[in-house]
């Protein structure tokens, strides 16, 4: 019977090499994978059997991903799903399977500490955008498993892949004001993980966990600051989700609140929700409104919208390696991804009459 030792002795490389080959491809060249597979088939070896590594390392092979909402959250949100693409490109590369790890907060089992976080076969965690507080997180800790924080709180010090949202955000606010507007509405996706959406006044900003949107709002604060706009002036509305429909209705909420010269929405599908408002409303956008988003998704190029771009694949297949290098041996560390101001058709000067 062929072994990984005689595979190496064939290949000529050290039965370690052989060992990443299967488990850990990340650590060696095409050319060295490829070589030692190679030789691998000429000898009639099939791998390394997935029982005695898994008895060996003690590892699973999987990766989980927690999320606050849904799983058909992960597929509908085009960010997310950018993110996923990422993480996936990574796994199937190191052959390790991706468990979505649903964590709403209104789950008992999750908040009792039980529930998929504990019965999940997997040998680390990536945390995305998890609320402050969240239960999840604390159960995730407890079973001693490395975590790779994406998009969240981290005071624990964990591992972490994000950009840097406040000043992202706070370059898009500039550029909007640069263009002369005054009158600039501000939409969120969700501030609060308790369902609830509409106008938001400063106790709700207070009551803020979602570090990612409290991070932007204080962007475009900071911007507002800057051009002397005072931030009490400004319209705030919360979606209270990340569907379409949800956007549309914080669109509508906004655009009644009062007269607005530019919409800055703290993601593309916000934006995106607004064009298609204001146009069925007879606006022309950016004669008579201008949008701004946040993330460049697929859609937001083809809509002609200036946005933040981030790299959403980048991130998910950064915060996949990273997990996979520590699971592996390797050391933490927190890996911050540039952003890049796009900008479009969507937003021109302020109007002439205004």
């Amino acid at each position: 019977m062929t072994t990984m030792h005689d595979v190496a002795r064939a290949a000529g490389v050290s039965q370690a090499a052989v060992s990443y080959a299967y488990n850990q491809p990340h650590k060696l060249s095409a050319a060295r994978r490829a070589h030692i597979f190679q030789v691998a088939a000429e000898l009639g070896y099939a791998g390394p059997n997935p029982a005695g590594r898994n008895l060996r390392t003690g590892q699973v092979g999987a990766l989980g991903l927690m999320i606050t909402d849904s799983l058909r959250y992960a597929f509908d949100d085009p960010a997310t799903s950018q993110l996923l693409k990422g993480i996936s490109e990574v796994g199937e590369l190191a052959e390790v399977a991706l468990t979505l790890l649903p964590c709403p907060l209104e789950s008992t089992r999750v908040a009792e500490g039980s529930g998929v976080l504990v019965r999940g076969a997997v040998d680390g965690f990536l945390a995305y955008a998890m609320p402050e507080g969240h239960p999840g997180m604390q159960t995730a800790m407890s079973r001693r498993l490395p975590i790779v924080v994406i998009d969240g709180p981290n005071p624990g010090g964990l591992p972490r892949v994000g950009i840097r949202d406040r000043e992202a955000a706070k370059e898009i606010a500039e550029h909007v004001l640069s263009l002369g507007h005054r009158r600039v509405g501000f939409l969120v996706d969700r501030l609060v993980p308790d369902g609830k959406g509409g106008r938001v006044d400063a106790a709700r900003t207070r009551a803020a966990r979602d570090h990612v949107m409290k991070e932007r709002l204080a962007g475009y604060a900071s911007a507002c600051r800057k051009f002397k706009v005072p931030w009490s002036t400004a319209v705030v509305v919360e979606a209270g989700g990340f569907d379409y429909e949800l956007s549309r209705t914080a669109v509508e909420t906004l655009l009644d609140a009062g007269p607005v010269t530019a919409v800055v929405a703290a993601s593309d599908l916000l934006a995106l929700a607004a064009i298609d408002v204001a146009q069925e409303r007879g606006l022309r956008v950016p004669e008579d409104l201008s949008v701004v988003g946040f993330d460049d998704i697929p859609a937001a190029r083809a809509a002609g919208l200036t946005t933040v771009r981030q790299p959403l694949v980048g991130k998910g297949r950064e915060a996949a390696q990273l997990l996979l290098d520590i699971i592996g041996g390797g050391a933490g560390r927190e890996i911050t991804l540039p952003t890049e101001l796009v900008v479009r058709e969507s937003a021109g000067p302020v109007p002439a009459d205004q």
